[in-house]
């Protein structure tokens, strides 16, 4: 089963610094069919406006990755941790027992990213945040693990909950393969250009919901870019 969510059909929130569009419910914007996907708990499509961003705020019992699609994010939180996220690389935080943050846009122009929020395993702990580089060349034609608390992902980024983050940069013709075990869930959403997905097109900034498939064919239309979760 694949159920495309097209990009105009998205829950929508704007106001005088961000563009926002979520693929399941999110602060004012409900809708009980899009509550979630497994553990999956929140995907936002944030366009943040120069020199703005999310004031100190806070958050508990949530794994929070953002994936830059461009510009740069600007974290800095409670622990003392800061740091600047640029496009294409992936910032996690965990939450655990509570932490305040504000992510801020400090560049010259707006910065465009994904926002994933996936429950944890486990409530509380300490919580931490964590960044890295994942340059695409990198991961071109196939998919690599960015965040993961999954076994055999050490390279990725990790987070405490039974999922992992990919991402595949894939020029026009090229097909990346993943294999989805049973019970599971996937959800994949394009950054970048336009993708067949097992016979359904995905244009830029859509997503789908994907359970029931062994392997998702993912195969360029257009140079991509592609971001997948794959949970519980």
């Amino acid at each position: 089963m694949i159920e495309r969510r097209p990009a105009g059909a998205l829950g929508r929130f704007r106001n005088d610094w961000l563009n926002a569009r979520y693929h399941f419910s999110f602060g004012d914007w409900h809708d009980p069919a899009r509550m979630g996907w497994g553990a999956l708990r929140v995907w936002n499509d944030d366009e943040i406006a120069a020199g703005t961003g999310f004031a100190p705020h806070g958050h508990a019992d949530m794994e929070i990755i953002t994936y830059v699609r461009s510009g740069a994010i600007s974290h800095q939180d409670s622990l003392g941790n800061s740091g600047r996220t640029a496009a294409g690389d992936v910032q996690v935080m965990s939450a655990g027992a509570g932490i305040r943050h504000a992510e801020m846009n400090r560049e010259a122009d707006a910065t465009t990213l994904f926002q994933i929020w996936i429950q944890p395993t486990t409530r509380g702990g300490a919580p931490s945040w964590g960044a890295r580089a994942f340059p695409k060349g990198d991961r071109a034609g196939a998919f690599v693990a960015l965040a993961s608390g999954r076994p055999g992902d050490g390279d990725a980024l990790p987070i405490r909950a039974d999922a992992r983050l990919l991402g595949a940069s894939l020029r026009a013709g090229e097909t990346a393969r993943y294999e989805l075990a049973p019970g599971r869930h996937a959800y994949l959403a394009t950054a970048a250009g336009a993708v067949d997905v097992n016979g359904v097109t995905l244009e830029t900034r859509d997503g789908a919901a994907v359970k029931d498939e062994a392997v998702l064919e993912v195969r360029a239309l257009r140079d991509a870019e592609v971001v997948l979760v794959d949970t519980l």
